[in-house]
């Protein structure tokens, strides 16, 4: 191959992965004062998830539509929590399988708009709003198990390195420090900071932290990555400015994140990111995952960080988990039992 043709490839990849993130419509850039300054509490809580559900056919919402959802939102979380009517037997529900009341839940009163447009997925390509997984079965195979053995009770449990590792308080119970970093059902808050030689992202959920060395040029930060054989928690994330965009590449996701996490990454998978602040109120978030292990193609979205009320409190994870306690004890009451005792 000559170098001409070369270029001209590397031209062409070029142009198709800018190509990937969505085109939203234009609209003016944040204050210059703004642009590179992250600093500050931002949250990612919303109703849309990372793939598009069956509820909707395309990426962009109709505005009649995202309003009456958060109309619909609004009201069941209101009517959630208003006062309890204690002649109904509110505090008589012994229903084991029964998840968090309303009172837990922050995930937002709407659809994600980025740049004033609801969304319906994270995904913006495939224009389907899906991973495109290889096998997703195979992909999810311990993040399915850990769910049924979690919420059935019916797992090993011989010690605590048989509880999942969100239960064991090693990592965010929601995907929330990537990569890619997704929202959950509460504690979707998030701290940013920016320095002239790092980018500091500090996680409410579990107080996860990605610390991400700035260097001078896309070249300098990939030839800066630890040894493969180097597999860190969230990953190994390098970071370099290409104008007012942040962006930020991650390798070597370790292995046991790899088995249990939604968007699983494998030791031949990187992920980058990119941060943009489009307006004093929003904090453009794009990632594109590229895994021949996993994935058939590489895929790509967005979504918008948006100002939070209030500050990041302590995530006191281990020392409020009696689940752990719970769970194990249950298990040795299960053995007891099959072998005749008490």
């Amino acid at each position: 191959m000559t170098r001409g043709s070369i270029s001209a490839v590397a031209m062409l990849a070029l142009l198709l992965a800018g190509a990937a993130f969505a085109q939203s419509p234009p609209k003016a850039p944040a204050p210059k004062e703004l642009a590179r300054n992250f600093d500050g509490v931002w949250t990612n809580a919303t109703l849309t998830q990372l793939e598009r559900s069956g509820a909707y056919s395309q990426l962009v919402v109709p505005k009649e539509r995202a309003d009456a959802v958060q109309k619909a939102t609004k009201a069941r979380q209101d009517a959630a929590n208003g006062a309890s009517d204690l002649s109904k037997g509110a505090f008589k529900d012994q229903d084991a399988t029964a998840g968090y009341n309303s009172f837990w839940i922050d995930n937002g009163d709407g659809l994600m708009r980025v740049r004033g447009e609801a969304r319906s997925s994270f995904i913006t390509s495939p224009a389907d709003g899906k991973m495109p997984f290889r096998n997703r079965a195979k992909s999810l195979a311990l993040m399915i198990r850990d769910g049924v053995e979690y919420r059935s009770g019916k797992g090993p449990y011989a010690g605590p390195e048989d509880l999942p590792i969100r239960e064991r308080c090693l990592i965010a119970q929601s995907d929330a420090g990537g990569p890619v970093m997704l929202n959950a059902l509460y504690n979707n808050n998030y701290s940013f900071f920016v320095t002239p030689g790092y980018f500091v992202i500090d996680l409410e959920m579990n107080h996860d932290v990605r610390i991400a060395p700035i260097f001078a040029s896309a070249e300098k930060a990939r030839a800066s990555h630890a040894p493969a054989s180097i597999r860190p928690w969230l990953g190994d994330t390098v970071a370099w400015w290409e104008g007012d965009t942040l962006v930020t590449e991650t390798k070597n996701v370790n292995p046991i994140q790899e088995g249990r996490t939604l968007t699983p990454v494998s030791s031949q998978g990187t992920v980058t990111e990119r941060f943009t602040r489009i307006a004093k109120g929003e904090l453009l978030y794009q990632f594109t995952v590229d895994d021949p292990t996993h994935y058939t193609r590489a895929w790509s979205g967005e979504y918008a960080f948006k100002p939070a009320k209030g500050q990041i409190y302590e995530y006191a994870c281990h020392e409020g988990n009696y689940a752990m306690e719970g769970i194990l004890r249950g298990a040795r009451m299960d053995e007891a039992a099959s072998k005749g005792g008490n």
